[in-house]
């Protein structure tokens, strides 16, 4: 009998400057089934995390906010932290890079990287912004590629070829915080000497440590030959100061991934487990990370090395996984799919979309599709129409007729260890990630348990005289049936398979599946999963789309795109701001930002919807004068039809203001 594995997994941290969407939960949902999994089969399995609290965006997010960086990356955890425990993200431990164990690894790290003579100085030329008096990070700058030459291109690497680059070779490069063109600075900075483990990463590379996709890619940046890592930034910078270099800050791709020994060294002290067991340079335990394949080359790279060069252990696994389109397309604000955890929370089961990517996730670097109408109908057909439906054909039955106890025998043996021989292959396509695989071997079986269901009619031998003991055992099989299939979905159903755990009265443990349940009592019944309805989908994408469109928006490093598209002034001129008067505000049914606002225009009324319920009420709003978006074309909402807008400034929430004109002016009156 092989010795329980000891496993260390994490997830990329999340940055603390935003709310979670359904794009991060891939990520998140895929390591969670797998962490679920280790356990599930007797393993001891940890899973780490933390926030990514370092950086410039968060500095000026802050300073936007009027707050400290401090308070942001608080409650930014308190959002993020709550989002993953409503999707049952099982994390053994939550914590930030902003912290003293992190700050500890961080300078422990350099100084063995220093001492071992893999860190060196050198004057450059950086990227200034001499609007903003700062020098700019390499994501503060956008231009075109300097190898493929597509526009909108952050000044470290292009999303479209996959080139590397210093951000003083992007073409027409913009700074993302004054929107000015930078200019060249000289400044000394420190870096990491990569090229010193060119051997190390090649062998480390191809010996099974990355998915080939990865290794091949990283292959090409190998052969090109390693460029030296500048890990230094200067202040202003919102981070850790390096210790023998005042006025210098480690750049946070530096201090992030330390933020996986730094959440796992916390969880050490609270629980006594031996923290160098996990992390020596000869330790047997297993320690996976699982990123998206935008930050490969962070994970791949200058991850293995930095800890070669520190001496301690490097990554059994990187797994890499691709990105989420929705309805086949790029997450859109516009459209209604860009959503939030939150925004999905509040009208569906976590459960559905656990399922639903599970159904979808491989074992490669490619792209899934969330496609809301096949998710309804998948969670509609598989979860409520065939695995929860073995339970409740069956499960009255025993209630009633004979006092919540199951039969002594099975009516079919030979079916019952059909379905439990196939926890060997399931098993391996968990382990391997293949959670596709394993959804539809699932799936197949419960069609065979619907079709032996189907096929005995227990309802209809219910009716027949001295038919009792037949339907005893077919409902004794089916049940049967139901616990093997919410075993082997238990990783990715979590809360479900609790419920029916309790239904049962029994945990499910892989290790007992051989083993039916007879002579065993049951509990009562109750309904485990609702169908998904259209409404709910829509909902969400109004929902989505009105808190995008009604919320302040984000200007400079903090939109999407740090700068957007330029416009000519033929284009502005196009915009017909007037002075309205509101006579009327109400409250809107089911919206938690809107007010109606009813607006006169010199004689001409209009109904608008405006996100300004946080700062106003409708008292405080009637008789006063605004500004308003006269010829933007009605839009129709969830709760009618838009016919302009509202313009309002500010950070958000309480503090926002509509704007307000002199008291002179006029409803109706163009502003020019």
């Amino acid at each position: 009998m092989t010795q329980p594995r000891k496993i260390l997994v994490t997830s990329a941290l999340p940055y603390a400057n935003g709310p979670i969407h359904l794009g991060h939960l891939v990520e998140y949902i895929q390591t969670d089934i797998w962490t679920r999994f280790q356990r599930l089969r007797g393993n001891t399995c940890y899973y780490v995390c933390a926030d990514d609290a370092h950086g410039t965006p968060i500095m000026l997010r802050a300073r936007q906010d009027g707050i400290s960086p401090e308070q942001l990356i608080a409650t930014m955890q308190q959002e993020h932290e709550a989002d993953f425990a409503d999707f049952n993200i099982g994390f053994d431990n939550y914590y930030s890079t902003h912290s003293e164990e992190n700050k500890a690894f961080a300078s422990s790290i350099y100084l063995k990287l220093r001492d071992g003579g893999h860190i060196s100085t050198r004057t450059i030329k950086q990227a200034y912004d001499p609007e903003a008096n700062m020098f700019l990070p390499d994501r503060f700058i956008k231009g075109s590629c300097p190898k493929c030459n597509s526009p909108d291109q952050y000044g470290d690497n292009c999303e479209v070829c996959g080139a590397t680059y210093a951000p003083t070779e992007l073409k027409n490069p913009v700074s993302a915080v004054s929107g000015v063109t930078p200019i060249e600075k000289d400044s000394e900075q420190y870096f990491f000497k990569l090229s010193d483990f060119g051997d190390m990463l090649k062998q480390w590379l191809h010996a099974g440590h990355v998915q080939s996709e990865i290794a091949n890619k990283l292959s090409e940046w190998l052969d090109e030959g390693l460029q030296d890592w500048d890990i230094s930034r200067n202040a202003p910078y919102w981070g850790f100061e390096i210790p023998d270099a005042p006025g210098k800050y480690f750049y946070v791709w530096m201090d992030a991934p330390m933020g996986y020994m730094a959440s796992f060294k916390n969880y050490c002290d609270k629980t006594g487990l031996d923290f160098d067991e996990y992390w020596n340079a000869n330790s047997k335990t297993e320690l996976y990370h699982f990123i998206g394949k935008d930050i490969a080359r962070f994970h791949t790279l200058f991850w293995p090395a930095v800890l070669t060069a520190a001496e301690l252990r490097t990554p059994t696994a990187v797994y890499c996984h691709g990105f989420l389109t929705v309805n086949g397309q790029k997450m859109s604000k516009s459209r209604g799919t860009f959503i939030k955890a939150r925004t999905y929370l509040n009208q569906l089961s976590p459960e559905y979309l656990r399922y639903y990517y599970a159904a979808k996730l491989a074992d490669g670097v490619d792209d899934i599709d969330l496609n809301l109408d096949d998710f309804m109908l998948r969670v509609n057909s598989d979860l409520v129409g065939k695995v929860v439906n073995i339970a409740s054909r069956c499960a009255g039955f025993i209630s009633r007729k004979f006092d919540g106890k199951l039969s002594s025998a099975l009516a079919n043996e030979a079916l019952h260890q059909e379905l439990v021989n196939a926890g060997d292959s399931i098993a391996e396509h968990f382990e391997n990630r293949c959670y596709s695989k394993a959804v539809r071997e699932i799936m197949a079986l419960a069609d065979k348990a619907n079709v032996y269901i189907d096929e005995h009619k227990p309802w209809a031998l219910a009716k027949e005289a001295d038919r009792d003991a037949d339907v005893h055992a077919i409902c004794t099989q089916g049940l049967n049936m139901f616990r093997v299939l919410m075993t082997y979905l238990k990783p990715v159903l979590p809360a479900t398979a609790e419920k029916s755990e309790a239904f049962l009265n029994t945990e499910f443990n892989w290790a007992t599946l051989a083993t039916p349940l007879l002579d065993h009592s049951i509990n009562k019944f109750k309904p485990l999963m609702t169908r998904i309805e259209k409404t709910q989908l829509d909902v969400i994408t109004e929902t989505s789309r009105e808190t995008m469109e009604t919320s302040t928006p984000k200007t400079g490093a903090l939109a999407d795109d740090p700068v957007a598209a330029e416009i000519g002034f033929d284009d502005f001129a196009k915009v017909d701001l007037r002075i309205a008067k509101i006579i009327k505000a109400e409250h809107v049914d089911g919206a938690d930002k809107l007010l109606q606002l009813t607006l006169d225009l010199d004689g001409e009324t209009r109904n608008v919807f405006a996100g300004i319920k946080s700062a106003y009420a409708p008292e405080d709003l009637e008789g006063k004068l605004t500004v308003m978006v006269a010829n933007l074309a009605p839009r129709k909402m969830r709760f009618g039809i838009s016919e302009g807008m509202v313009l309002a400034a500010g950070p958000g929430g309480k503090d926002l203001f509509v704007l307000h004109p002199d008291e002179g002016a006029k409803a109706g009156m163009r502003i020019k």
